[in-house]
């Protein structure tokens, strides 16, 4: 674990690298592609011609013999939650990242979209235990404090249960949110907390990849760790064959995580550590506006 001097240091640059990111990319694309709760109920006034007769108000026309119909505001406040994987497979990094520091990065850019258009931002950590829960508030404070925990929270767990991760937001987030899901999505089956998930929320799964997991390079005999479960196996690399069952396994699962969050109707930005996450970032933002656009 870094000293404090190290991590406020990590925690200001990264600050101000997002801020960027958010101030000349993201500010005004979060703010149309996201909607508020719903409408408020703010008074009742007299009823006006053209007025929707769904609203007419029957207490209030029956005591006084007019009609009268609800008047309704939007409400534009969004709560914005943040599920981030801290399990032990997220500190895997074969370029200059791990995941989790991408993780990171990604959590700090939508917090900060969230706080600048004066919404709530909280965050829940898991591996396959539910490791921590920040309720939401708004401000650069919970900002912060959302990029350090993301950063050097140090979990109990090592493993990944995406499923308990969800059905914990369900309980303790009763109102409709916009939930980032931040995983590599190495997980038993989640496919019906997910689906639950998509129906009471705005869920939008945030996958993080990195190539070796995709594709083994030709290197000779290795040892390969599964850092979640501590086994250890012995992989001959040059062997074609070898090769190949790793790189069909790992397209497999690809698309079967693609088809499920498919039928449960979830977005997904799919996030590289070989890669700039911000093209990603802005081509979700663009394809959600363009989907808006079309209603």
């Amino acid at each position: 674990m870094p000293d404090t001097a190290a991590i406020l240091k990590k925690i200001r640059r990264l600050e101000l690298r997002t801020r960027r990111l958010v101030d000349s990319a993201f500010g005004g694309q979060y703010h149309s592609v996201f909607k508020g709760r719903g409408m408020n109920f703010e008074d009742v006034r007299a009823y006006n011609a053209g007025d929707e007769v769904r609203f007419i108000d029957t207490n209030v026309t029956a005591r006084t013999g007019d009609l009268h119909v609800k008047n309704f505001t939007e409400e534009r406040e969004l709560t914005v939650v943040l599920l981030v994987d801290v399990s032990a497979s997220g500190s895997f990094g074969s370029v200059s990242q791990s995941k989790r520091e991408i993780a990171a990065e990604v959590a700090s850019v939508l917090a900060f979209s969230a706080v600048g258009n004066r919404d709530k931002v909280g965050l829940l950590l898991f591996t396959d235990e539910i490791e921590l829960f920040l309720p939401p508030l708004k401000g650069r404070g919970q900002v912060l404090r959302i990029i350090r925990e993301v950063l050097y929270y140090q979990p109990t767990g090592r493993r990944t249960d995406l499923g308990a991760a969800l059905e914990y937001l369900n309980r303790v987030v009763t109102r409709r949110a916009v939930v980032f899901l931040i995983s590599d999505f190495q997980s038993p089956d989640f496919s019906r907390p997910l689906a639950e998930t998509s129906k009471r929320h705005d869920l939008v799964a945030v996958p993080v990849v990195d190539p070796l997991e995709e594709e083994l390079p030709d290197i000779g005999r290795v040892s390969l760790e599964d850092a979640e479960t501590g086994a250890i196996y012995e992989v001959n690399t040059s062997d074609r064959r070898v090769r190949m069952a790793f790189f069909n396994a790992a397209a497999t699962r690809r698309q079967e995580l693609a088809a499920l969050l498919r039928r449960a109707r979830v977005d997904a930005i799919t996030l590289r550590t070989d890669a700039d996450y911000l093209p990603a970032l802005r081509a979700f933002f663009q394809q959600r506006e363009r989907r808006i656009g079309r209603r």
